[in-house]
């Protein structure tokens, strides 16, 4: 997919209104005050050849990039969040708000903007050992961890 797609794949998000309930829907997650999408999910590497996925990998981390130069000169520079806190409070047994406890639970850090009253987030989560690589977003009124 390219930026533009992705970039009115976003805009869509950010209008739509939020269910009732949790449901699926199409490459993501909606809930009472979020929805949230893959735009580039592990699985599209195809088999498990190394060059296919150092490709996979290479892309995953440009389209990422180039959505945050895109953003950034629609809204401004983003807030760069360590997950880190979050994850460790997790990990004592508090209870963190869907969607972050979603996003906080695979992802270091991500970028985040605040507008119109709603959260962005792209989060880009990356395999410690291996090549995978994953890129999605959340758009909610909750507030960040």
């Amino acid at each position: 997919m390219t930026t533009a797609h992705h970039l009115r794949f976003i805009d869509g998000m950010r209008t739509r209104e939020f269910p009732a309930d949790r449901i699926r829907s199409g490459s993501g997650v909606s809930g009472p005050g979020y929805h949230t999408a893959s735009l580039r999910a592990e699985d599209e590497y195809g088999d498990d050849d190394e060059a296919e996925r150092l490709e996979y990998r290479a892309q995953c981390l440009a389209e990422h990039d180039a959505l945050v130069t895109v953003l950034g000169a629609r809204w401004g520079d983003p807030q760069l969040i360590s997950l880190w806190s979050a994850q460790e409070r997790m990990m004592s047994g508090e209870e963190i708000p869907d969607p972050w406890a979603e996003t906080v639970a695979g992802c270091e850090y991500l970028r985040l903007w605040h507008i119109e009253n709603r959260w962005i987030a792209l989060a880009l989560y990356l395999e410690e050992e291996g090549l995978g690589c994953e890129l999605n977003v959340v758009v909610t009124e909750i507030d960040p961890p």
